[in-house]
């Protein structure tokens, strides 16, 4: 099969162009810049430079394509990443989408179950409808986005939605999750929340759930490819101790950090700050992310190693990285 693909150059992205390639698979990706996409060919992927404001580029990646997989996406947290964030996940969606309509191919969508944001403890399932408010902007532009996808199916793209909960494993440098277990293996001190929690799932499983969607997932249906719950208590404990690291872990009661995400909002407009550090950070460290995955399990045959597991061999990984130079 021939499978078109944006977002390969991303953590999630680039796992699934890896697993698609093994199975024997032909991938074409959209990137900036081929420059920076060495990992991709090496691994037989082909290139099409472009990004998703180009209609031109993305009628080429998808021109002879058997499916589309649009993962491509922005997570980022901060005042000063709002408008990045809307760029990409809501006015990027629309453009891969109608492209993905001019080419009439079978389109596999990444949303997220963070539209639901805060689900107060809740484990709420694919019938679930949030209308805000969001704990993070990133929460609600998806939630725009997923809304799209929602409209192009009802008016006819074969399309088929998966809603992936935190994406964890080794290699993640981008989100805010990915520097905290980094600042954790390094023995850095950490500032956290007590009390938030999440789903985790690890990303070759996510990977693994987007090849189950294309094949077998139903269109106009959604996925939630959400892994065992745990809190951030929990995981970054279970971090600590694995990187037998003298890192202090402190953990700020609810309160504390939503007060401070109060006075660090207006801040945010004039200075930079690193993304642990955010409002938007403290508001979805507050929250719990939570989703229940029967539904995959039942139609696609998906399922997710269990997060010690997951979270263990990654902080493993991570320790190699530190001991190689690369803290």
């Amino acid at each position: 099969m021939r499978y078109a693909m944006t977002g390969a150059t991303g953590f999630l992205g680039g796992e699934l162009a890896r697993q698609l390639r093994s199975s024997g698979h032909d991938v074409v990706a959209l990137v900036r810049d081929p420059a920076k996409a060495g990992p991709l060919q090496a691994d037989g992927v082909r290139l099409v430079e472009g990004d998703l404001g180009n209609a031109d580029a993305l009628d080429r990646l998808l021109e002879g394509a058997d499916g589309f997989f649009h993962v491509a996406g922005w997570y980022r947290h901060g005042r000063r990443e709002h408008a990045a964030l809307r760029r990409a996940n809501v006015e990027g969606t629309r453009e891969a989408l109608e492209a993905a309509r001019r080419a009439r191919v079978r389109t596999v969508y990444t949303s997220t179950i963070a539209i639901n944001s805060d689900t107060r403890g809740q484990v709420p399932d694919e019938t679930y409808e949030h209308a805000g408010p969001w704990a993070a902007e990133y929460d609600r532009t998806k939630w725009e986005a997923h809304r799209l996808a929602r409209e192009y199916a009802a008016a006819g793209l074969p399309l088929v939605v998966v809603q992936p909960s935190v994406v964890y494993g080794p290699g993640d440098t981008g989100s805010t999750l990915g520097q905290l277990v980094r600042q954790v293996v390094a023995g850095r001190t950490v500032l956290g929340p007590r009390g938030g929690g999440a789903c985790w799932a690890h990303v070759a499983d996510v990977a693994r759930g987007h090849v189950l969607a294309m094949e077998l997932g139903r269109t106009g249906e959604s996925y939630f490819l959400s892994g065992e719950r745990a809190t951030y208590d929990e995981v970054l404990a279970l971090v600590k101790e694995v990187a037998g690291s003298r890192s202090r872990v402190v953990l700020l009661p609810r309160p504390l950090v939503r007060a401070n995400a109060l006075l660090t909002a207006p801040l945010e407009r004039v200075v930079r700050l690193p993304q642990t550090l955010t409002a938007d950070a403290a508001r979805a460290g507050c929250a719990t992310y939570y989703g229940d995955a029967a539904k995959a399990r039942a139609e696609l045959g998906w399922s997710s190693r269990p997060w010690r597991e997951g979270m263990a061999a990654t902080v493993r990984a991570e320790l190699g990285l530190v001991h190689g130079g690369n803290p």
